[in-house]
């Protein structure tokens, strides 16, 4: 219970009530016009750099609650939000909560990470996993039959 960092649990707690909020406003309904309906493979390639770039705004997390409930008429598209909620954070550090605790862990024992690399190497790696990732499951689904 000593190790617990209270303060850190308050916000997670938080985001949780920001996304039904958010969700129930004028954002949830801009994000709803803007999910595609379909799981081709533009429609997979767009549900997963939607999900990116909101993670990054809101966090994975408040993301994924934000946009799950929207995308749960198709596997395919559940699964590309995923892969956007869980590889898009990467870009940016508020992007995850994984990413938080990483950087506050460096912080705590003086090695601040350099802010410039970390955008650097998540814009590349980001794009190209998006990109890949998706391609595969596209690829997957239509010969699973699922697409």
């Amino acid at each position: 219970m000593r190790a617990a960092n209270l303060p850190f649990c308050g916000f997670v707690f938080a985001l949780g009530i920001v996304v039904l909020a958010v969700r129930s406003g004028e954002v949830g309904t801009a994000v709803d016009r803007l999910v595609p309906h379909r799981a081709g493979l533009v429609g997979l390639l767009a549900a997963a750099v939607l999900a990116a770039v909101l993670a990054n705004l809101v966090n994975n997390l408040p993301a994924t609650l934000m946009l799950v409930p929207l995308v749960a008429h198709s596997p395919g598209l559940v699964l590309a939000v995923l892969l956007g909620v869980n590889m898009g954070p990467n870009l940016t550090y508020v992007g995850s909560l994984a990413t938080l605790l990483w950087r506050q862990i460096l912080h705590a024992r003086d090695h601040p990470p350099a802010a410039w690399e970390f955008l650097r190497l998540g814009a590349l790696t980001v794009s190209t996993g998006l990109v890949v990732w998706v391609a595969a499951l596209w690829l997957g689904l239509r010969m699973s039959g699922l697409s």
